[in-house]
């Protein structure tokens, strides 16, 4: 069963390339991001793992960390990471969970058997502080996920969580906010003065708050 946005991302515990983990405390407080991917020694998922590892210093300085699952073992994982490192410039420093009874991969429908076999499809998981499922995303295994615009949402939750506005089409840190539906005109412009600009009544902007 699919799981919604907003529910209780579900727990386990697993061996990973770092050690046993119990993955709602592995995150702790933190946030995470949780991808499958359809096996190890494959080029696609070469160069995502290799390109999440290079981000691994914009995903700390927004508090996230990453996380990987397939059904391949813990030795087959650590013995691709070297490939990794060597093709992208960028080893693997995150872990990679080993699913080989498929139990979080059920547990996160990442299993979509008219994909022609019983490895996982391309689905990443946004996981808030709470645990909760923030975003999800699935990509066909052909397609290989772009992981700055994974960045890109999460720097919009968290600016959404902390302050009453909403994203635009293609925002970007920096960009103009939208005030939303539960703002009334009045309201923002008693907050923010002349920085409110009216295009509809159901659509204004401000520049993006200080949080």
């Amino acid at each position: 069963m699919s799981l919604h946005l907003g529910e209780i991302a579900p727990d386990f515990t697993a061996e990973t390339t770092a050690g046993t983990l119990t993955f709602h405390d592995w995150k702790k407080d933190s946030w995470a991001i949780l991808f499958s991917h359809p096996a190890d020694f494959t080029p696609v998922c070469t160069t995502e793992l290799g390109a999440t590892s290079a981000l691994k210093g914009e995903f700390d300085a927004r508090g996230v960390k990453a996380i990987a699952v397939s059904v391949d073992s813990v030795e087959d994982h650590l013995s691709w990471a070297g490939d990794i490192g060597e093709v992208t410039g960028h080893p693997l420093n995150f872990p990679i969970i080993a699913d080989p009874k498929k139990e979080v991969s059920i547990a996160y429908d990442m299993i979509h058997p008219g994909e022609g076999d019983t490895s996982t499809v391309r689905s990443v998981f946004i996981i808030d502080p709470n645990n909760k499922v923030r975003l999800t995303l699935t990509y066909p295994k052909s397609v290989g996920r772009n992981f700055n615009e994974i960045l890109r949402v999460v720097d919009a939750l968290q600016l959404t969580d902390k302050a009453p506005v909403a994203t635009p089409v293609n925002w970007v840190p920096g960009d103009r906010v939208i005030v939303p539906p539960t703002v009334s005109t009045a309201d923002a412009i008693a907050k923010y003065g002349d920085q409110v600009e009216v295009v509809k009544d159901y659509l204004r902007y401000i520049p993006q708050p200080k949080v």
